[in-house]
């Protein structure tokens, strides 16, 4: 007999109450993931490197969207819905958020022992700008979402796939061969400057396409339980461990380090 959904969604077995167990399951396997990238960051990055505290920002907002998957998946309601996508919004925005911080070299320098190029006054100004663009961005983004009569799912999706195909296409550029390159790695060293670990973004990007492409191949859930959203949230897991390596080695570069120009 063929599986059916009901409403867009699958039946699933359940277990101590969990709607999609599987699916919970794996949320909290993303949410140890961000929380060991925390520590591995907090352990590995020296204080008062200009992206420390920016990137921690980064991993305790992805632990918060992956605790109220969780619930959600535990149990489906308007409420936890909301909380689900509007704090998976949250976390790819501020992704961009940061790569925009990141690349363009906005990071206060002032108080950091590590980098010599000063910020100036635009830049500071820059950055003011980029942070109110994104907060009224997201504060637009929920406010949209909550006021419609029924919740618009077709532009939630294509509002995350935009801002996660930006945020791609920037650490795209970051791993391009220095000849092709449009952006300085590093504030302090010439655009030729390209560490070995450079070519991670770029993987980072094709693994999170991919992994995303799950969500676009829908299947009946195997033995009620396994189906290709639960899938797709295996799949961040070891992506999740794999870029907070990167972070924490793009933090630690020679390139950060004071130099004579």
């Amino acid at each position: 007999m063929r599986v059916q959904q009901y409403y867009g969604k699958w039946p699933f077995w359940r277990f101590m109450g969990m709607q999609e167990p599987a699916s919970v399951l794996f949320s909290v396997f993303n949410f140890m993931a961000h929380a060991a990238g925390a520590r591995k960051l907090k352990q590995h990055v020296p204080d008062g490197h200009p992206t420390k505290n920016y990137c921690l920002v980064f991993a305790l907002v992805n632990m918060n969207a992956w605790v109220w998957s969780s619930v959600f998946h535990t149990r489906d309601l308007p409420i936890t819905e909301k909380l689900d996508y509007f704090s998976a919004a949250a976390a790819i925005l501020y992704a961009l958020y940061y790569s925009v911080i990141r690349l363009f070299h906005l990071y206060p320098t002032e108080n950091s022992r590590l980098t010599a190029v000063p910020r100036s006054l635009s830049k500071a100004a820059i950055l003011i700008a980029w942070t109110i663009i994104c907060a009224c961005a997201f504060l637009s983004h929920i406010s949209y979402l909550t006021l419609l009569p029924r919740f618009d799912y077709t532009y939630n999706m294509a509002f995350n796939l935009v801002i996660g195909l930006t945020h791609n296409l920037l650490w795209l550029c970051y791993s391009l061969p220095s000849r092709l390159s449009i952006i300085r790695r590093y504030s302090g060293r010439p655009r030729s400057y390209r560490p070995a670990h450079a070519t991670k973004p770029a993987v980072f990007a094709l693994l999170t396409t991919a992994a995303t492409a799950l969500e676009l191949f829908d299947f009946p859930p195997w033995g009620r339980i396994i189906d290709a959203h639960s899938l797709w949230h295996l799949a961040t897991v070891p992506i999740a461990v794999y870029w907070y390596d990167f972070l924490v080695q793009d933090a630690c570069d020679d390139g950060w380090r004071l130099q004579k120009l």
